[in-house]
């Protein structure tokens, strides 16, 4: 088997386009170094070839990486690496199944205590996604988290197989099919599914006939594998993570299937993990989210400070919801031109930056000056960067492998129409996109492994936070999650808005009192003794 590493060049090749879990600001992933620390092409490696050693550890079964595999070098320079971060790859197995068969490349990154003697462990930084990428995650908050944890841990991340710098996969889709509003299933201005039935078809065929092995081993089971693999490779006996959206289910995972392998470990905006829901049940409680957190923005945009700016949208915030919801109409019926020829501000195109924007509160002058623009008939309205180009192929590709891969998804057409049609009325910001069909109606082999149900059973070690007003994962889901968890579980509920809650200080989008308590937790080992609201 031939595979290759490749750099992704765009914001929207890090952006989740059907589970919508990760932040839609991440950055955009870049390869890794390999063994060398010069950087290279993946390439498959035979159990016998130039890869890393590998042992297994009894306790877990899994074939993994030598103490010593880990090479570490100067990351390159497309992953914008903070001070003192290095970079390596892992080889881990395509199948674990099979760890004398061929192999992938997971690209790997560390940044290390700058005090030995505070030293306590190492913290696994878990990104969320599907598709989003650990390696870019640890350049953008290794900094602020090392400096919050005052160097008590070496802080490690990892391009989940298929993102950024590991092996990826590649579906060769069509680039009308590989835009962000086009892999979103967007109804059409009457609520018709037609159009995105087709297209899922189209692209789920595409996925069959180009995707292979590799493609069908992006699963959350392997991610989880994989991680055990870089425990040992690290030579820890434990880790520590602090995970973040769908990465929160990951590490959730991990916990389940290697709980003696889990120290102090954070769930930082978590869903609903019940298998009868996955992936698709966290597509649906977008509408939800988006309810629940857009009074903040009607709020803030009618507030008497935004005249200056000449952001306000209304006097009142019940008179923003209705100027969004009926511009968001016009553009329906109306496309408008924006300065790049081949994007126009369309509804879907209007409602997904919208749903952008809502992920933090920083990006709100953002979307009010698109609705301004939209408003201007004189003006040329700009979109935001992930919605001015497609996606490369091999970002596409992740955002519905794994999502496809995990679980069995509804077929029935008419069933998607129905539930389009109810959404539509009880959630009208998302127009009825996060119901509608999505390549997993027509994915071939459906789930790769049986969906596994979370329990209460294992050391109680685990510390959630979550924003009470979450556009991605709404906090009535992270209530689901801490239910399953029992005892093992304290939950932090924020009173803020937005997606990811931890470390304010880059970027998240709590507050002091919940990131007092998870660093608490992190370098005390101390927790709440109930759930408490921050």
């Amino acid at each position: 088997m031939t595979t290759t590493r490749r750099p992704s060049t765009s914001l929207a090749a890090s952006t989740l386009a059907i589970a919508s879990l990760a932040s839609l600001a991440l950055a955009a992933a870049g390869g890794p170094a390999s063994a060398s620390g010069t950087g290279s092409q993946a390439r498959a490696v035979s159990a016998s070839g130039t890869g890393t050693d590998s042992d297994t550890d009894t306790d877990t079964g899994i074939v993994g990486a030598a103490a010593d595999g880990l090479r570490w070098g100067a990351c390159p320079s497309s992953v914008k690496p903070g001070e003192g971060q290095e970079c390596a790859t892992l080889s881990v197995p395509l199948d674990h199944g099979d760890p004398a068969g061929p192999r992938v490349d997971i690209a790997v990154s560390r940044l290390l205590s700058a005090r030995p003697e505070a030293r306590r462990g190492t913290l696994l930084v878990i990104a969320g996604g599907p598709g989003s990428s650990g390696v870019q995650r640890l350049s953008q908050k290794g900094a602020a988290l090392a400096a919050e944890t005052g160097g008590a841990y070496d802080l490690v991340a990892f391009d989940p197989r298929g993102v950024g710098g590991s092996t990826q996969a590649r579906c060769g889709l069509a680039v009308e099919d590989r835009w962000l509003v086009t892999l979103r299933s967007w109804p059409t201005a009457d609520g018709s599914i037609g159009a995105n039935v087709e297209r899922a078809r189209r692209v789920a065929e595409a996925c069959e006939r180009n995707g292979g092995a590799l493609l069908r081993s992006l699963t959350t089971a392997n991610q989880v594998r994989d991680m055990e693999v870089l425990r040992q490779a690290l030579g820890e006996s434990k880790m520590s993570a602090w995970a973040n959206s769908y990465g929160t289910y990951v590490a959730a995972r991990y916990s389940q299937e290697y709980p003696s392998r889990t120290d102090r470990w954070v769930l930082d905006s978590s869903a609903d993990p019940d298998p009868r829901r996955l992936a698709y049940g966290w597509l649906a409680d977008m509408g939800k989210g988006a309810e629940d957190r857009f009074p903040d923005f009607a709020a803030w945009a009618s507030h008497p400070d935004r005249e200056a700016e000449g952001l306000r949208l209304g006097d009142r915030p019940e008179e923003v919801r209705a100027l969004v919801l009926d511009l968001a109409a016009r553009l329906d019926r109306a496309p408008r031109a924006t300065g790049v020829p081949e994007a126009l501000l369309t509804g879907p195109a209007f409602r997904q930056a919208l749903q952008s924007a809502l992920y933090s509160d920083a990006a709100f002058p953002g979307f009010a000056r698109l609705v301004g623009q939209a408003r201007d008939p004189e003006a040329v309205p700009a979109l935001p960067p992930e919605l001015t180009g497609a996606m490369p192929d091999e970002a596409a590709a992740i955002t519905v492998g794994v999502v496809c891969n995990d679980v069995d998804w509804p077929r029935a057409v008419p069933a998607y129409a129905r539930a389009v049609a109810a959404d539509r009325a009880r959630h009208p910001l998302t127009g009825g996109m996060p119901v509608n069909i999505t390549p997993c109606a027509f994915w071939k082999g459906g789930a790769v492994e049986k969906p596994v149900r979370l329990t209460d059973d294992g050391p109680s070690n685990i510390l959630m936070i979550q924003n009470m007003r979450d556009p991605s994962t709404p906090h009535s889901s992270g209530l689901k999650m801490r239910r399953a968890l029992g005892d093992r579980a304290r939950l932090v509920s924020v009173d803020r808005g937005g997606h990811g809650a931890y470390l304010v200080a880059a970027g998240g989008t709590g507050n002091a009192c919940g990131d007092r308590t998870v660093t608490r937790f992190l370098l005390t080992g101390e927790r709440p003794a109930t759930d408490v609201r921050c």
